[in-house]
């Protein structure tokens, strides 16, 4: 005999709990399932620990999907401040780093315990441990788990993509999506390192502004053993594609063929290497002394590829937009299905974007459950 809701929720992430909380609120009874022994997983591990929960300039135009106006309608519906709000009243405290991006004072523990007492207060029946096995519907939803089988009129997918595959990640909303005929974008790593030959300079970095065709974003820059990492090299990693040519400015701040002028004239005895060394770490400097001034402007390399999904922050691509309401989050041709999260092709950039989506698509379908 399997137990009886309203909404099961399957996924409990962010975009998940979010779901729960807001159908509990409206006075659904909600089940939320997650195969793994506790929720939140990726939560807990953001901002070194520490949750990068939101971002203040989080915006459309920060988002990338096959449909650019998609996120619009969620994003608009329940915003960063709407959060910021409910972090406030939690009393947790936090602050902003760098550019916008918002973390825990303390831990990222703190997120998942306000959002499992929002679930408590809402009356969200909440169970981890619990495999599915199977999602099937004819006049109502059937749940299949390892634990047992649950029935509803309404199911949230809402597990994420396939990045960190080691904290859980699988496949199980877009396997679940495509067997209920709902069509797919092409999946792949974002937000993640790229692999490049480049000089051997593991643990090097410095401010840069990188360019992948006329995206470009000024951060720090890593550089790996396997090839590129830091802030700007994730951001680009969303837009770069596989043969692709990017380019790094290795002094923003500096004309290099002008500094390298002015300063030949004044220590004219200076190795290049040396002068190059006032202006970038001493390392860098003597593997790029044989380059050309220009290139310091404008470093062009065109990498071997990406770390994959082991080492990608999201996934990009995801259940089409065109299969689902932006302002429910409900598959137009399944009634009472609904996709949110990561799932979804909707990838924010690096700094809290991802988890603002997450709690905006989450509760824009909470609402309309």
């Amino acid at each position: 005999m399997s137990q009886s809701f309203d909404v099961v929720v399957v996924g409990a992430g962010a975009a998940g709990l979010m779901a729960a909380v807001r159908a509990g609120q409206r006075g659904r009874s909600v089940l939320l399932l997650d195969h793994a022994e506790k929720v939140g997983k990726k939560i807990l591990i953001s901002g070194g620990g520490r949750c990068n929960f939101t971002n203040t300039e989080a915006r459309p135009e920060a988002f990338l999907s096959g449909n650019p106006h998609f996120c619009k309608s969620a994003l608009a519906r329940y915003t960063q401040h709407d959060f910021i709000d409910l972090v406030d009243r939690h009393r947790i405290a936090w602050h902003e780093k760098t550019l916008g991006q918002l973390f825990c004072d303390g831990s990222a523990r703190q997120i998942v315990a306000m959002m499992l007492g929002e679930c408590d207060a809402a009356g969200v029946d909440v169970r981890v441990g619990h495999r599915i096995t199977a999602i099937e519907k004819a006049d109502r939803f059937a749940v299949r788990t390892d634990k047992g089988d649950f029935s509803a009129t309404a199911v949230v997918l809402a597990t994420g993509g396939l990045s960190i595959p080691k904290m859980g990640a699988t496949g199980f909303t877009h396997d679940i999506a495509r067997r209920f005929g709902l069509k797919m974008m092409q999946t792949r790593p974002a937000l993640v390192p790229l692999t490049a030959h480049v000089p051997e300079l593991a643990g090097v970095a410095l401010p840069v502004v990188a360019r992948c065709g006329k995206t470009t974003f000024r951060e720090a820059m890593l550089f790996t053993h396997r090839g590129l990492s830091g802030p700007a090299i994730l951001q680009i990693s969303s837009y770069w594609q596989p043969g692709q040519e990017i380019a790094i400015d290795l002094l923003p701040d500096l004309g290099a063929v002008q500094f390298l002028k002015q300063r030949r004239q004044a220590r004219p005895k200076a190795e290049l290497r040396t002068i190059l060394a006032e202006v970038m770490p001493q390392r860098l400097a003597a593997a790029l002394a044989g380059e050309r001034a220009e290139a310091l402007n404008d470093w062009r390399l065109t990498p071997t590829g990406t770390e994959g999904y082991a080492k990608a922050e999201v996934t990009l691509g995801g259940v089409d937009t065109d299969e689902l309401s932006s302002r429910t989050m409900e598959a137009r041709k399944v009634p009472g299905l609904f996709v949110i999260g990561e799932a979804v092709d909707v990838t924010g950039w690096l700094g809290g974007y991802n988890f603002q989506w997450a709690w905006s698509s989450g509760w824009a379908a909470g609402e309309a459950l």
